[in-house]
């Protein structure tokens, strides 16, 4: 088992490879014909066989680490795969050093008002302002009772004892993964179609993605608890519920504290991307500004974003220190 295993790893790697190289050759136009696709899926098939016995392969260091050790040829795999990725990076961002150092001037409007901000506009601005640190705040407000209760279903730790937790952990962290890996932004496109463009589709948008990104944050420091109060507890034959309030809480609130902090961090600034698409705040402002090319209010509005942001990185920074010190 562990042999078939290690030769599908490698089988994945080298069709990766093998894929990578043949859409690079088609790309840069030195064949003109795509390669059938049994030319891509069937060699790797062999090659992943045979390094699949190979001690040093990386298939062998990833199932059987301690059979890897003294061979260095799965460095020479690793090295393949990392070069192959950033050369096919490379082209399709299609990366251009010389326009970024040679075409700088058309950037120059911008540059000068950001320099150059439009004072006049600041009230305005700073109302706008106050809008996205409240509607960062709310979201993560009303965020944190969800994520605390889904938390411990989504712990291994507390779920995996019977059939019906194990459910429950597998459901729970299935929704919440793909709830996070929504982008906000997504999120607030949908909810200005629900409820209207405006800051409560952005508090809505940072709502769900604050449950799910923080039901991963609390269940995972959940299952890194001390599991000695938790067997304590239930040797004196507590329910669940008692175990969760006396040997579980606890070890967890600080860090919950910290890391709902940081979540807050995250919001304000991602509140300024979720008002691009009309979520309010001063990202709507930002959007609606460099729509009419007025540069020197863009630079306004980015100057309090990154004052805003610099004095929540301290505010944030520094009760995170005082929580894990204390």
């Amino acid at each position: 088992m562990k042999y078939l295993k290690a030769s599908a790893i490698e089988y994945l790697l080298w069709l990766y490879i093998l894929g990578c190289s043949a859409w690079l050759v088609f790309r840069l136009e030195v064949v003109t014909t795509p390669a059938p696709a049994w030319l891509i899926l069937l060699p790797p098939v062999a090659v992943g066989l045979a390094l699949g016995a190979c001690k040093g392969s990386i298939g062998r260091m990833i199932v059987r680490p301690e059979t890897g050790s003294g061979h260095q040829f799965w460095k020479w795999e690793a090295a393949l795969g990392i070069l192959i990725s950033s050369v096919v990076g490379w082209v399709i961002v299609e990366v251009r050093p010389l326009a970024f150092l040679t075409q700088a001037g058309n950037a120059q409007n911008i540059i000068k008002g950001i320099f150059n901000p439009n004072l006049n506009q600041l009230m305005p601005m700073l109302a706008a302002l106050m809008e996205t640190i409240y509607l960062a705040l709310l979201a993560t407000v009303f965020a944190i009772p969800f994520a605390f209760l889904l938390s411990f279903f989504a712990a291994k730790n507390l779920m995996y004892g019977s059939p019906a937790g194990k459910a429950a952990y597998i459901f729970i962290r299935t929704i919440s993964t793909i709830f996070r890996s929504i982008e906000a932004i997504v999120w607030a496109i949908i909810f200005c179609v629900w409820v209207g463009i405006g800051p409560f589709a952005g508090m809505l948008a940072l709502w769900i993605h604050s449950i799910a990104a923080l039901v991963k944050l609390y269940s995972e420091q959940i299952e890194n608890i001390d599991p000695g109060p938790v067997e304590a507890i239930k040797a004196t034959g507590a329910s669940t519920l008692q175990v969760w309030r006396y040997a579980v809480t606890p070890q967890i609130l600080a860090p919950y504290l910290a890391f709902t902090i940081y979540r807050w961090d995250i919001n304000v600034r991602m509140a300024t991307i979720v008002g691009f698409v009309g979520g309010g705040g001063i990202g709507l402002a930002l959007n609606q500004q460099q729509q009419m090319l007025a540069w020197r209010n863009v630079g306004l509005i980015m100057w309090l974003i990154a004052i805003v942001v610099w004095v929540m990185d301290i505010f944030s920074g520094y009760i995170r220190e005082k929580l894990v010190s204390s």
